[in-house]
């Protein structure tokens, strides 16, 4: 390892050291708590955790997941998809979303999933602009400003 390498690695630990012992790290647990004490989390988990003791559900997913795989990997690769084929995923996907298990189990994964994009998004903008975001900051397209849309 080079000096300019060692150096570079020992200001990495630093950083990463002091970021894991500071208060970034108490504020980013008293986060997680936040959103561990809301009530719609709970609900989240309760769908979550049903679908996991659910084996007909987590069949029924499983399966949908692996055939659209593989039908967008034989569209990646230039073939084409047997008319058969797209009716058949079409009949399990429906399946999967007349389960009300499973229905619930995504609709859980979707609200999770914009909980975790939002709070990406305000940690992100403020690496980016060097300060806590405004609304404003965090109302444009969603681009990193190099558009002028905002």
């Amino acid at each position: 390892m080079s000096r300019d390498q060692a150096s570079q690695h020992t200001q990495t630990n630093i950083m990463t050291t002091a970021i894991e012992s500071s208060a970034v790290l108490g504020k980013t647990r008293e986060l997680c708590q936040a959103i561990v004490d809301q009530p719609e989390f709970q609900q989240l988990r309760a769908s979550i955790d049903a679908f996991l003791a659910d084996e007909d559900a987590r069949s029924l997913y499983q399966s949908v997941m692996e055939k659209g795989n593989e039908l967008q990997q034989k569209q990646r690769m230039g073939m084409e998809l047997p008319i058969e084929e797209i009716s058949a995923f079409e009949n399990q996907r429906a399946s999967l979303f007349g389960n009300p298990v499973a229905r619930s189990f995504l609709e859980a994964q979707q609200q999770m999933h914009e909980v975790q994009s939002s709070v990406t998004k305000w940690v992100t903008k403020t690496f980016e602009i060097g300060r806590v975001p405004t609304e404003e900051d965090l109302a444009g397209c969603g681009c990193s400003s190099g558009c002028g849309c905002h």
